[in-house]
């Protein structure tokens, strides 16, 4: 097959996740509210032409909270301040004074409802603290809790747009043709003065923000595809262009040069830069593993992915995400991304509540029956790159053994390390001296990530080039 460059290889990827994720149906409203002890997210309902949220619910992560109902009389006991609010009336009591909300007070199967556009003024006699409310947006701030942001672009080679954060982020990030997108869904990220900030830059043109249903989004505009990497224990977001690798040069005189095999791009020495893919297991509804009540694998595996890719990006590889958002594809789609990616190396990554420090796997195949030549069966694609598999597995030990990891290497039969034809491993990550807290921990999976990707720089010259 013709020669093609990293970003065309990228945008293939990116744009096969974004076809996997189905278009959601209409999304329900919610209001999304963050203070210095708790950050949640609650329903919001709609009743007689006005949006409602259950009192007690949004009281009740910021204190201690109790309620009784006698009839249409509703009392509520948050911390030491005593409410009393009538179903079907505007006037409530809080602190022995009047207070009027915009519309009435509603009971229903026990719970409290008040008018959304009270909170402004209703929560400031309960909570004894400021509260900010962006209304439209339905973002509920208490206390001093704001995230700011400021923006530095860099307009060198390599061009680069740090995005400066007051405090950490984990937004989920996309990509479309034209923009790169954060949506910061539990982190209190504001407006940064201007709803757009324009660019003097050719390529990275504009930065937008907006605010809807609870979610702040930023979005970042171009004219090439961008991709994005975190720094500085995740309060900066560096945005970059993906690297373009130059075309390999066809034989003189021909036009068509003949397709490469992948065997042949396993070569020594070679100056072309190599694409790595990570693939952040699961996704979407699919949550893998419990590791706590409100931890799933897939979260760990997609901060973690994420922290890999600079890694790697800093050590001179492409690397493409399989997946860079709560989204969600098979196996054999995973399998099927990284084969016509050709990339060099799959890295699938995974959590583990048990055990300490990390597994490393290679692919155990099936007996699948002879080849025939070059085609392999698709549970044992992996065959011919499997030796290198496992030299690439033994150097991630190596190195997590330096970094006192505990560490081991095994073979199962992993899908989809089975269906991909060039080396491949799977690291599933497991707690360290802090327990499962370790998981989320950003040091923890930098030391992790920084093995692995030292690791996969030790047997470059054995991997696939990009093609």
């Amino acid at each position: 097959m013709p020669s093609t460059t990293t970003k065309k290889t990228l945008a293939i990827l990116l744009a096969g996740a974004s076809l996997l994720s189905a278009a959601p149906s209409a999304e329900e409203k919610h209001i999304s509210v963050y203070s210095p002890v708790a950050i949640y997210t609650l329903p919001v309902l709609e009743r007689a032409g006005h949006d409602y949220v259950g009192l007690l619910e949004l009281l009740e992560p910021l204190g201690r909270v109790s309620s009784q109902t006698d009839g249409r009389r509703w009392n509520l006991r948050y911390n030491a301040v005593d409410a009393e609010l009538v179903a079907g009336k505007t006037r409530a009591r809080i602190r022995g004074r009047n207070f009027d909300l915009p519309a009435p007070f509603l009971i229903e199967n026990s719970h409290g409802l008040v008018p959304l556009i009270s909170l402004s003024a209703l929560l400031p006699r309960f909570l004894e603290t400021s509260v900010n409310f962006h209304e439209s947006a339905r973002r509920l701030f208490v206390g001093e809790v704001r995230i700011q942001v400021g923006f530095q672009l860099d307009g060198s080679n390599p061009l680069r747009l740090a995005l400066n954060f007051s405090a950490p982020v984990n937004p989920t990030i996309s990509t479309e043709p034209g923009k790169l997108r954060m949506v910061f869904k539990r982190d209190a990220v504001v407006s940064p003065g201007s709803q757009s900030i324009s660019f003097d830059n050719k390529v990275i043109t504009q930065a937008s923000y907006s605010e809807n249903n609870g979610d702040a989004e930023l979005d970042v505009a171009a004219t090439q595809p961008l991709m994005a990497s975190f720094s500085n224990d995740r309060k900066t977001i560096v945005i970059s262009v993906v690297p373009q690798a130059p075309a390999t040069p066809s034989a003189a005189g021909s036009q068509n040069p003949a397709p490469a095999s992948p065997a042949a791009n396993i070569t020594s020495g070679s100056s072309r830069r190599v694409l790595a893919v990570v693939d952040p297991a699961h996704g979407g509804g699919e949550r893998g593993a419990a590791l706590t009540d409100t931890l799933a694998e897939k979260d760990v595996t997609l901060g973690f992915a994420r922290l890999l890719r600079h890694e790697l990006e800093i050590r001179g590889f492409a690397v493409a995400l399989l997946r860079d958002a709560d989204t969600s594809s098979t196996l054999d789609q995973r399998a099927a991304a990284a084969n016509v990616a050709r990339a060099g190396i799959y890295i699938s990554l995974h959590a583990t509540s048990q055990g300490s420090g990390a597994r490393v796997y290679t692919a155990l195949l099936p007996a699948e029956g002879p080849s025939k030549g070059a085609f392999h069966a698709w549970n044992a694609a992996q065959s011919p790159a499997l030796p290198v598999s496992r030299i690439a597995s033994a150097a991630i030990v190596a190195e997590m053994q330096k970094r006192e990891f505990p560490v081991r290497a095994s073979s199962a039969s992993l899908r989809p390390l089975n269906n991909v034809f060039m080396p491949a491993v799977a690291v599933e990550l497991a707690p360290g001296a802090d327990g499962v807290a370790d998981l989320t921990n950003a040091n923890y999976q930098q030391r992790a990530a920084s093995a692995i990707a030292d690791a996969v720089v030790s047997v470059r010259d054995r991997l696939g080039a990009q093609p």
